[in-house]
């Protein structure tokens, strides 16, 4: 204790202790008094070129906008959403089709509309949806594809009835597999739509049934892919698979590119070219 004094604080503690008291007891300066001009005005610090340097990041550049995406359809809008594209095939042969090896008879050529459609899935009812509906018919000499494509869901019901106009009592369906699937999904539509259903109407060739009684023991399947290439020696290239098609229109609706959809396009109609070739073919 002998070097610390009686309140029980060093010497040199007690200085400082007086020296802050000093401070303390000084007079405050009175608001009238200014303050000498500094030599340069104070330069205010960029609170984000600080952030910078205490992170040390770069400085970012500055974000360009994006592409926009391509959304060209083609064909022509005939309705709200609705769009249709046609073409025109040379097709040499215009005789009447002799289909007794399948069970039809005689057909002449200008009743057959062969038709396939692009849905949202593959599992059907209520909640599937053909957004896209090609046809095929003789016409003119030639090979006529019209296709009809739906933007927007509200666009469903004029895409129905416009194909509703393309059929009539004569008409003859043809289709791969559509008994089973294309129509009754097209009459489940009809019906939510409250629209007259036309498809009860018309015949209907399937020729997934007579390719399954004639190749089911010689081919590996009779999928259309299969029986246009051992029937008529189609290859496709870049072919965009069925599978996928639901996904690009869904892309396109969200608002992304059309270009996977053109080629949804493209897919239809070489369905549509390979049932008429194939029809063809089976008559023979």
């Amino acid at each position: 204790m002998e070097g610390r004094a009686a309140g029980g604080f060093a010497p040199a503690g007690l200085e400082r202790i007086a020296a802050a008291e000093q401070v303390a007891a000084a007079p405050i300066a009175s608001s009238t008094h200014r303050a000498a001009p500094a030599t340069a005005p104070a330069r205010r610090a960029d609170p984000a070129a600080q952030l910078r340097r205490l992170l040390n990041l770069r400085p970012q550049a500055p974000l360009r906008a994006a592409p926009a995406a391509d959304r060209r359809l083609e064909g022509e809008e005939i309705a709200p959403g609705l769009y249709y594209t046609e073409a025109w095939t040379p097709w040499p042969r215009q005789d009447a089709l002799v289909l007794h090896g399948i069970g039809q008879g005689e057909v002449e050529r200008e009743r057959v509309l062969a038709f396939d459609t692009e849905t949202t899935g593959l599992a059907g009812g209520t909640g599937t949806r053909a957004f896209m509906i090609g046809a095929a018919d003789w016409h003119a000499g030639g090979l006529r594809l019209r296709q009809l494509l739906i933007a927007t869901l509200a666009a469903e019901t004029a895409m129905l009835r416009t194909f509703a106009g393309w059929l009539g009592e004569e008409t003859v369906l043809l289709s791969y597999n559509g008994k089973s699937y294309d129509r009754p999904l097209l009459s489940t539509r009809y019906r939510l739509a409250r629209l007259a259903d036309p498809l009860p109407a018309c015949g209907h060739i399937d020729l997934l049934h007579p390719m399954r009684r004639r190749y089911r023991t010689v081919w590996p399947n009779c999928r259309l892919a299969t029986a246009e290439h051992e029937l008529l020696g189609v290859v496709r290239e870049d072919d965009l698979p069925g599978s996928q098609a639901p996904a690009a229109w869904l892309q396109y609706l969200r608002g992304g590119s059309a270009a996977t959809l053109r080629r949804v396009g493209d897919h239809n109609a070489q369905d549509l070219r390979s049932l008429c070739g194939l029809l063809e073919r089976l008559a023979d």
